[in-house]
């Protein structure tokens, strides 16, 4: 076949973007010849934590032998016999490094191929001598079932007799002949439970989705002037069963325990820690070996969906932290994939991270690329996740990040930008926002790297939103001081203001802050149990009134006292304790407001949304400000008292002149506060203050935000 000539019979490519004509919106090109019959929906899944040593024996001899009688049974068919289930578009495009929906040709697919149900192999090893697929259908033998060469460093097997849950691994000769540590599929669909690390035949296919409504019109609760409230969820430690040795709760078992409370709390998105496979539970998911596998810890693939299917139906976006920053040289894993740095640069200067005894994947190589930009897409396409949160964003700009002098290789041009991986973050968001219009992706990135969220037609990145690092800093170090000390610093709190327009910016207190000997957020505030409590009621008040989107990490919407355990779960019972079930409280009823009042979402990116009142009242520890939506959106009014003391007859400067309701007190009974405040208004008139045609004299409880709004 020519450069150019297509056989529809042969290819499984839908043609989409620059790879030729689009499709109708939820249409598909054939993916296989003959139709592939739809899994069961109620395929068992696996209980999260480890399987007892001897459960596993029993479970891995009896499915070696199945496995065996019915690859055995269809041995009158010879692999050999077959014909490609490849097209030659396929091979092609995967040698460009463009093939957009690449987990269609690569990976394990259970067919029906020339009239016989089996599984289709196929990988990318172009420096191998010989690639085998072997499991215990044929005893790990790499002899055994050898596959075929078609082209662009592509081996393809069709094995007949094998389905869902085979397990798999390929066996690699170099070039050298030496044969290499048996190595799991990267583009596999599923995998063992750890410590084991096989992979495992997953059909992914002919899910039912439920969330059409929600697909619609997400696109509107993904934008820059919608409310945005994530909370962020480490789902191993979310939650435990303990009638089952505390194991990790189940996607299924989180489609309605943590949907239903995250629904509750007002939030508007739910952010999973990284849920591709991961070898080590230390890591936290952060050091992937399976960037197509949902982690079997709490389940198989379409368990995860009733999870993702589940919020949708609730309201609530699913966001993914998404890795492409670095991978682990786990003997299983993408490293030295054939025999040659394949994945990763091959200078350890370029290819290794010292911070985390990572590689680093080679972002000039383009099947290299193709292989990370079609992963993040595939999580959009196939789980239905609403956006990818892009984990170590600046490690990847920067060639010289963490590295001495002499230890990083510079680009053409003599700096330290990485022109390959910059390219590759434009190329992931564009080429995932055309194929799923209305999705969200969110950088971490914490240097001044410009036009982060610009999109890249204007010469940006492409991503949606950025976290403010910045902004975070400053502001836990301001309420973590003593507050005699807060005059010299009030500055922090401000200096966001100077730049909080740049960027699409999101307000993120993390898993980080809460890790690695930092302790609590609770934690860090100064004083007696009642002052932290009151602080970081004020943070949040702060936090939930300053432009930004909203992010908290799981824990401290109650205030969580001991820093975060990945082991353990949250500790639940202290919501029986009046403090930490005020500080929900008061979480709940920061989200309500902040999605039910336009001026404090509707222009969380632009300077016109935001205006001082009282920005250098250092020696009270006060700050004051407007929040401004659209017209007609009647404005809020946010006072911060960072002081410990009660101000009375405080002279305020307002918009206006007229009642203004008190809308939130953060020092109210209910949330645990001393019920200091104005009896639930105040009224301004002149003479005015601060600027203000109007001004109003209130009191300022300690350690306090109060919101203030026009009267009706």
């Amino acid at each position: 076949m020519r450069r150019g000539d297509f056989d529809a019979s042969r290819s499984r490519i839908r043609l989409t973007g620059n790879h030729g004509p689009a499709l109708a919106a939820g249409t598909r090109a054939p993916r296989f010849s003959g139709a592939p019959l739809p899994p069961s929906r109620e395929t068992p899944g696996f209980l999260a934590g480890p399987m007892p040593k001897r459960e596993q024996g029993l479970m891995q001899h009896s499915q070696r032998r199945t496995l065996q009688t019915e690859h055995d049974k269809d041995r009158s068919h010879a692999p050999s016999q077959f014909g490609s289930v490849l097209g030659e578009l396929d091979v092609h495009l995967i040698a460009e490094g463009r093939h957009g929906r690449l987990w269609d040709a690569l990976g394990a697919h259970v067919i029906t191929h020339e009239d016989v149900r089996g599984t289709q192999f196929a990988v990318w090893a172009p420096n191998a001598q010989r690639v085998s697929v072997v499991g215990p259908f044929n005893d790990w033998q790499g002899g055994a079932d050898v596959m075929q060469q078609r082209g662009a460093g592509v081996w393809e097997l069709f094995l007949p007799g094998l389905g869902e849950g085979t397990l798999y691994k390929y066996e690699i000769v170099d070039a050298a002949g030496n044969t290499l540590p048996l190595k799991a599929d990267p583009m596999g669909f599923g995998s063992q439970h750890r410590p084991e690390n096989a992979s495992v035949v997953r059909d992914i296919s002919g899910y039912g989705w439920h969330d059409a409504d929600w697909m619609a019109a997400r696109a509107a609760r993904n934008a820059p002037d919608a409310p945005v409230s994530i909370y962020e969820v480490h789902l191993g430690s979310w939650k435990r069963d303990h009638t089952q040795n505390g194991r990790p709760i189940s996607y299924r078992e989180a489609a309605t325990q943590l949907v239903d409370y995250v629904a509750d709390m007002g939030f508007t998105h739910i952010e999973l820690l990284p849920i591709a496979e991961y070898p080590f539970d230390g890591s936290w998911g952060y050091q992937p070996t399976g960037l197509f596998a949902p982690t079997v810890r709490h389940g198989p693939p379409h368990e995860f969906r009733d999870l993702v299917d589940a919020a949708h139906r609730k309201g609530l976006g699913v966001l993914l932290d998404w890795v492409p920053a670095h991978f682990p040289s786990d003997a299983h894993g993408l490293g030295q994939f054939d025999g040659t740095a394949l994945y990763e640069y091959a200078d350890p200067r370029e290819g290794f991270h010292r911070d985390w005894n990572t590689l680093i994947y080679d972002f000039g190589k383009p099947q290299v690329v193709n292989f990370l930009a079609a992963n993040a897409r595939y999580w959009l396409e196939e789980y239905h996740a609403d956006g990818l949160r892009v984990d170590a964003v600046a490690s990847m700009l920067y060639r010289d990040y963490s590295r001495n002098d002499g230890a990083w290789v510079a680009n053409k041009d003599g700096g330290r930008e990485n022109y390959e991986a910059i390219d590759l973050l434009r190329r992931m968001n564009a080429e995932a926002q055309e194929a799923m219009p209305g999705i969200m992706t969110v950088a971490e990135e914490s240097t001044a790297f410009p036009g982060v969220s610009r999109p890249v037609e204007q010469g940006g990145l492409g991503f949606g939103f950025k976290w403010n690092m910045g902004w975070m800093h400053d502001t836990l170090s301001y309420v973590a001081m003593d507050p005699i000390y807060r005059q010299h610093h009030h500055h922090q709190m401000t200096f966001g203001l100077t730049y909080a327009f740049s960027e699409n910016f999101i307000l993120a207190i993390s898993h980080d802050e809460v890790v690695h000997g930092k302790g609590s957020l609770l934690g860090k505030m100064p004083g007696s149990d009642w002052e932290k409590f009151a602080n970081l009621r004020a943070y949040y008040g702060f936090m939930w009134g300053h432009p930004g989107k909203k992010l908290l990490f799981m824990g401290q919407e109650f205030a969580q006292p001991t820093e975060w355990d990945f082991e353990g779960e949250l500790p639940w019972h202290l919501l029986k304790q009046p403090d930490h079930m005020g500080m929900r409280s008061l979480v709940r009823d920061l989200n309500r407001l902040y999605r039910e009042l336009p001026a404090l979402h509707r222009r969380d990116c632009e300077a016109q949304g935001f205006e001082w009142i009282l920005a250098d009242a250092a020696a009270e520890n006060v700050f004051a400000w407007v929040r401004k939506g659209a017209e007609g959106d009647d404005p809020v009014v946010i006072v911060c008292n960072f002081s410990p003391v009660t101000r009375g007859d405080f002279e305020l400067g307002l918009p206006h002149a007229g009642v203004w309701r008190e809308i939130l007190n953060t020092d109210a009974e209910i949330y645990g506060g001393s019920g200091a405040g104005n009896m639930g208004q105040v009224e301004a008139g002149a003479p005015g203050a601060q600027g203000r045609p109007a001004a109003t004299r209130m009191t300022l409880p300690p350690l306090s935000t109060i919101m203030l709004t026009p009267a009706r």
